[in-house]
Order: C-alpha cells, then sequence, then structure tokens
C-alpha cells in the first residue's frame, strides 16, 4: 500500500532560515548524502557563505547561490514513517511571493519559520495572511535560531506569544498551532533532540511534521480539472493534460469544456505512461476525448461533468489582499487575474469595502482606491468568460493571484459568482 502523500510548503521572512531548515531535514534524514554535502560546503566556502551550505540542498540555481536567496520553488521527495511528502520551500523574498502563492496553494501543510532574534517580521504576518487566505489549515510554528539567544526559554515564549495572537488575528485556531524552538544550524530539535533546551517538551519539528493529517481527497465535489496543456498525438488525437483538483473522471464519463461548452466522452486515462481506471484529486493526467479536436479545448479550459458544468462567471465578487502594487488599485483598473491554469485580464467594476486585513472586518466602505497591505471586497469583471468558482463550494478553484507589471500585485478568494 503507497503511503499518504502531502505537501508541505516551509514558509516565513526572509534570512529566517527556511532553507537551512530543509536542507538539514534532508542531510539529518540521510537524503543528502555525506559527498554532496561536502561538495556543497566548497560551494559555500567559495562564494563566502560559510553558513549556507544547507541552504544549498534546495538553492540550486546558480545565481540564488550566490546572492543567498531562495527563488524559484523546489520540490524535493521526503519520508516519514507514515507519509511521503513533496517539500516546497518558497521564498521569502517579495519580488519571490508570486512563487510562494504557487507553492502554497498547492500546499496541505507548512511550517512557518520565524527568526527567534528578530521575532514576527513584515513577511511573517503576510505569510500567514496568505497561508489562511489560500486555504492552509494546518501549520507548524518553527522558532529558528535558538542558538543566537543561548537557549533562553522566556525568549522562546515572547516569540510564541507574538506568533499566536497574529495568527489568531488571522483565523488560525490555537488548536491549530504547533510550537517548536529549534536551531537548523547546529541541528537541534529537527531531526535530532537537543540536549541545550531540556525545558521544551514537546515533539521536535520532524515528528511534528509526521503528525499532519493528510486532507481528505475532495472526491465527493464535482468535477474539475484544469487544462494545462494540449498535445496532438498521431495515431492517438487530441490528448488534453492536467491536474484534477476536484471530483473523480472515469473512462466513458460524458464531459463539458467550459467556458466553450464543448462536449466528449472521455475514451481513456493515462498518468505517468500507465492507463488509469480513474483519476482523482491530485492526479496529473493525460486523456482521450471521444468528440474533441484540438480547436475546442486550451490550456486556462476547465473539464466538468455533463450534468453539472464548471461555472463561467460574467462577473464576480472577491476578497482580496494587495501583496504589493507601486501605487494605488482604483475603480476600472484591469491587471490579470491567474485562476488555476487561466490567465484573464479582469476590471475592477467597484471596491465594495477595505477590510481590516488581520480580521477581515469592515473598515470602510466604498474606499476610492486600496493600496499595499490593504485587503478589500471588490467586484471583478473578467473581460472574457473565464472558469471560477465559489471558494466555499469548491476551494482549489476558488482561489486567484493578480498580476501586473511582472509582478504578483494581490491574492485573493471568490466569494460570489453572477453567471453568464
Amino acid at each position: 500500500m503507497a503511503k499518504p502523500h502531502m505537501n508541505l510548503v516551509f514558509i516565513g521572512h526572509v534570512d529566517h532560515g527556511k532553507s537551512t531548515t530543509v536542507g538539514r531535514i534532508l542531510y539529518d534524514s540521510g537524503i543528502v548524502s555525506e559527498q554532496k554535502m561536502k561538495k556543497l560546503k566548497e560551494m559555500a566556502k567559495q562564494v563566502g557563505k560559510e553558513t549556507f551550505e544547507l541552504a544549498f540542498v534546495m538553492d540550486r540555481l546558480k545565481e540564488e547561490r550566490e546572492r543567498g536567496l531562495t527563488i524559484d520553488l523546489m520540490h524535493e521527495k521526503f519520508e516519514t514513517d507514515k507519509y511521503y511528502y513533496t517539500i516546497i520551500d518558497a521564498p521569502g523574498h517579495r519580488d519571490f511571493i508570486k512563487n510562494m502563492i504557487t507553492g502554497a496553494s498547492q500546499a496541505d501543510c507548512a511550517v512557518l519559520v520565524t527568526d527567534c532574534k528578530d521575532g514576527v517580521m513584515a513577511q511573517t504576518k503576510e505569510h500567514m495572511f496568505l497561508a489562511k487566505t489560500l486555504g492552509i489549515g494546518q501549520m507548524i510554528l518553527y522558532v529558528n535560531k535558538m542558538d543566537a539567544v543561548k537557549y533562553d526559554e522566556a525568549k522562546f515564549n515572547a516569540v510564541k506569544e507574538q506568533l499566536s495572537k497574529f495568527l489568531q488575528m488571522v483565523g488560525f485556531k490555537p488548536s491549530e498551532m504547533k510550537f517548536i524552538p529549534g536551531s537548523s544550524l547546529t541541528g537541534e530539535n529537527v531531526v535530532k533532540k537537543s540536549e541545550n533546551m531540556d525545558w521544551y517538551k514537546g515533539p521536535i519539528l520532524v515528528e511534528a511534521i509526521n503528525e499532519f493529517v493528510p486532507p481528505d481527497k475532495p472526491t465527493g465535489l464535482p468535477l474539475r480539472l484544469p487544462i494545462q496543456d494540449v498535445f496532438t498525438i498521431t495515431g492517438v488525437g487530441t490528448v488534453p493534460v492536467g491536474r484534477v483538483e476536484t471530483g473523480v473522471m472515469k473512462p466513458g464519463d460524458k464531459i463539458v469544456v467550459s467556458p466553450s461548452g464543448a462536449t466528449g466522452e472521455i475514451k481513456t486515462i493515462e498518468m505517468h505512461h500507465e492507463q488509469l481506471p480513474k483519476a482523482e484529486p491530485g492526479d496529473n493526467v493525460g486523456f482521450n476525448v471521444r468528440g474533441l479536436g484540438k480547436k475546442d479545448i486550451r490550456r486556462g479550459d476547465v473539464i466538468g461533468h455533463d450534468g453539472d458544468p464548471p461555472t463561467v462567471a460574467k462577473m464576480f465578487s472577491a476578497r482580496i489582499i494587495v501583496l504589493d502594487h507601486p501605487t494605488v488599485m482604483t475603480k476600472g483598473y484591469t491587471p490579470v487575474f491567474h485562476a488555476h491554469t487561466s490567465q484573464t485580464a479582469c476590471k475592477i467594476e467597484e471596491i465594495i469595502s477595505k477590510l481590516d486585513p488581520k480580521t477581515g472586518q469592515e473598515v470602510e466602505k466604498n474606499p476610492d482606491y486600496v493600496k499595499t497591505g490593504d485587503a478589500a471586497l471588490v467586484k471583478i469583471m473578467p473581460t472574457r468568460p473565464m472558469v471560477i468558482e465559489r471558494a466555499k463550494d469548491i476551494p482549489p478553484m476558488g482561489r486567484f493571484a493578480i498580476r501586473d507589471m511582472g509582478r504578483t500585485v494581490a491574492a485573493g478568494m471568490v466569494i460570489d459568482i453572477l453567471e453568464k
């Protein structure tokens, strides 16, 4: 029986030790060999980043090594006795927050890394809010660099207090939080228990990760499969490829492609070159459809069952948080919305109200604009037909990122939809 799989994302402020923590887990669990570690140590020395060898395990891009930053999302496999995980190391740096969004939106659970010396910083807060907006329900709060504060319990408690206050404002319940003091650089309380913090009686990081509960696969929800790509294969015909977000798809199913409304019947489903009797949430599949040509389907379209087609929005309302906008967002602003695999220019039709980003309470009705750090309830008009769902009905299909000028300016979730 295969172990259940989970996507685990590491988030937190830049330089608080996310990559080093991931490197420490992989090294101390024996996933990264002694030889590879030696090589990385030498590389770290060459670029004058002596303590960065653990971070280099994940930061494979040369440019990252020289800048000492995590730019792209790195995926690495890691197993405990119960689960196997894909570790997603999400960048903490501002320009890379779009990757953080892609990372977190695929994640089932998160480890938020905070430096005990610095405590809660701007990005720590932003990442907590994003984790909540993007639907992550389980989080470990790992307080790193305890060696730098001489393993002082009072310092740990102060940071813990700070974090829980903010987490509760964002909407996490105390029961959803676990706090662990450790030091990734010295390898304490990550994979091995520390001698220096005998005041701490709880699980160490790897044990706590092992206690995460895999989310229920949303097989009971309607079928939603966003298209990533469409291939034409000689002798086979049109083969769309995508990941099942919700529901189940089987050969023989009558399906509909939204927004075009084209219909067909599933002939075969393949994953890793093997035919499948069915595709479930999380499966990345290629499939062959009777009655569909290359012109009927493209990236950004969504497949559903004929009797329960994906929702095509004429207009929708959403709760957004402005992450990083150089000026302000006003009525009439038309950036590109990235939702599942679609990229659609959408116009902000109305700013209904400005919300307190920490509590979600309304603070101002119909403001003229919103800026970085603000949260708002907005009405949005796609410039062409777009498939999106209410976040409460089909969560993975109800979240989006807003991009403009090469950066992610905002993220949000769909509250309600006016259907086409």
